[in-house]
């Protein structure tokens, strides 16, 4: 018989900031869940190394779903291609070992658990079929059903991440759930995430994002990394923008 979890949490596109990752880390209720859950672009960000060691050390309470800027930062490494979309990709994919190359490789691109109260969960970075597909919270119920195109009936629940803005909704039948983000926050800032079982509980925790600002720009080498930072950490892309600006391609 499948394992069932009673409570997981779910940490999605933690993107290399490390004192957001830490301040999720240190919730209770975080270092009380039977597993801890990544939805995937881990890594692509200020402290790309650091934050997988930090998430390593955690040793099988974790379970890893690779997205799309993870996958970019190793196709770079690799040759597979000679830019990234994000400007400070290339310079987080320089900063990672070969074995986190390596390990960032050989991540999955879903994950299938069954968790209480919600039955058969699949995780995934973007959507069930690709890691960049967008799909937001008003996106139309064909566009749901279009990026559900061949899943297990069995499946009542999605966990995507990728548009780094936090929901629950159903769209046909199945609860879609979106964490938002750790470390690049849009709408609000703080490090969101989520707890699932046996029902869902958006969280966001709040921590001091002037320090974190002060913390990157002195440990991180990245030329932009005092404006990035700044943009990033206060979550000065709006919701309302993301969603105008993403909308058409998500299907809103």
């Amino acid at each position: 018989m499948t394992e069932e979890h009673a409570r997981l949490a779910v940490l999605s596109d933690i993107h290399g900031v490390l004192p957001a990752l830490e301040t999720v880390l240190a919730e209770p209720e975080v270092a009380a869940a039977d597993r801890i859950v990544l939805t995937g672009d881990i890594t692509a960000g200020p402290q790309p190394a650091e934050v997988l060691d930090r998430l390593r050390e955690e040793g099988e309470r974790v379970l890893w779903v690779g997205g799309n800027a993870d996958r970019e930062l190793v196709e770079y490494r690799r040759g597979a291609r000679t830019d990234i979309p994000d400007p400070i990709g290339p310079y987080a994919a320089r900063q990672l070992r070969e074995d986190q190359v390596d390990f960032l490789a050989g991540l999955p691109r879903t994950l299938t658990l069954r968790v209480r109260g919600l039955g058969t969960v699949l995780f995934c970075h973007a959507t069930p079929r690709d890691d960049e597909e967008l799909v937001l919270v008003d996106s139309r119920p064909d566009r749901w059903a279009e990026v559900f195109t061949g899943l297990d009936p069995g499946i009542g629940t999605v966990v995507c991440g990728h548009t780094h803005m936090p929901y629950v909704r159903l769209a046909h039948g199945r609860l879609v759930v979106n964490p938002g983000s750790v470390g690049m926050p849009y709408g609000r800032p703080g490090a969101h995430w989520c707890l699932l079982g046996p029902g869902t509980d958006l969280r966001v925790t709040p921590y001091d994002i002037p320090a974190a600002v002060a913390r990157l720009t002195a440990e991180c080498a990245y030329p932009d990394i005092a404006d990035w930072a700044d943009y990033f950490l206060h979550a000065r892309a709006t919701d309302t923008e993301v969603l105008a600006a993403w909308g058409p391609k998500a299907g809103s």
